[in-house]
């Protein structure tokens, strides 16, 4: 009798192919997580069938349902739209006849919350410790929340009072501003961060995540001072990929409960966020006399246009137009004439 060969391996699953195509792009953890989770809820609605016995009618009815019966936003149902337009593009090479005709959800337009420097000022002086610090990092620099949690210490330049954003907002790098307000407070954390550091390489930990395939480029870099993050998180953990004890940086939720919390006590009756920051750096400057294409790269956006919406900070009241009632006298003020028709 014929001894049977090795099987064949079976095919990867759908869903290790979707992760398989975005790590091969390179695209973030976030959007990997995002994209198949999106993909799941695809296929459930759909009861498992598989999408290439699917065409843009089965896409259509799914973003329907978001929008009417889910009621999610229009962020959000665009969100989903991407990860199927992944999935069938780039995943199983199938491109969709009529997928132009399904209906995207389309963004309102609206003006950035700004707070001005003094309700700026109020809620960093309620602020305590390493959240206080990033805060300061967000406004002084128009740093977004992930941003300044992933700074690197290589990332600060004191003497050029600048900050390197590396793989920001659509994979971009770029320099902002380094607050020289800060400078002191912020060498006086990275000395309590290098000594942390220097403990945990006696524990045999001390090692950092690394973008992309520098472990292999540089094997022993993931020890090294200047790749560690400027705000590292308190635990050490084991990472499953390297087997390695390392800190992963300070999870952003951190931060964002402290300003909350400081936002309310600081009496401001705005729905501010960490974001507010990076909008009241933009706006501040362009009260200063700063010009659009100065800030346009400090914010790292692609398109000026983007940047455009901070303007509306200079168009007070209205576009600037008085109000014809701040004119007219008051009913009791003596001078104001009385009614034509009135005895």
């Amino acid at each position: 009798m014929l001894e049977s060969g090795p099987e064949a391996p079976s095919p990867p699953r759908l869903l290790d192919r979707v992760r398989a195509e975005i790590r091969a792009r390179h695209y973030s953890a976030r959007t990997e997580k995002a994209y198949v989770g999106w993909i799941r809820r695809f296929l459930a609605f759909h009861k498992m069938r598989h999408p290439s016995e699917m065409s843009a009618r089965e896409v259509g009815l799914f973003l329907s349902d978001l929008a009417t019966r889910r009621k999610v936003a229009a962020s959000t149902q665009n969100q989903a739209f991407a990860a199927l337009l992944f999935l069938f593009r780039e995943v199983l090479d199938i491109e969709l006849a009529g997928l132009d005709s399904v209906v995207r959800a389309k963004r309102p337009v609206r003006l950035p919350l700004v707070l001005t420097q003094a309700e700026v000022i109020a809620i960093l002086s309620r602020m305590r410790g390493v959240p206080r610090l990033m805060a300061g990092l967000m406004y002084g620099g128009g740093l977004r929340v992930l941003e300044c949690c992933r700074l690197r210490v290589k990332d600060l330049d004191f003497a050029r009072a600048a900050i390197t954003v590396r793989d920001g907002k659509g994979r971009k790098d770029r320099v902002t501003v380094l607050s020289t307000r800060l400078a002191d407070d912020l060498r006086q954390h990275l000395g309590r961060v290098q000594r942390q550091h220097q403990s945990d390489l006696t524990r045999k930990a001390g090692s950092v995540a690394l973008p992309h395939a520098l472990n292999r480029k540089y094997p022993g870099a993931h020890r090294v001072w200047s790749w560690q993050w400027v705000f590292p998180a308190t635990r050490i953990r084991r990472d499953a990929a390297t087997d390695r004890w390392q800190r992963h940086h300070l999870h952003e939720s951190v931060v964002q409960r402290e300003f909350a919390v400081a936002v309310r006590l600081a009496g401001v009756a705005k729905p501010a966020t960490c974001h507010t920051l990076r909008h009241s750096f933009a706006t501040h400057l362009l009260e200063r006399g700063y010009d659009i294409r100065t800030i346009q790269e400090l914010l790292g956006h692609s398109d000026v246009a983007t940047t455009m919406i901070y303007t509306h900070v200079l168009n007070r009241g209205g576009r600037g137009v008085r109000s014809p009632l701040d004119d007219a006298s008051a009913p009791n003020d003596p001078r104001c004439p009385r009614h034509p028709h009135r005895p």
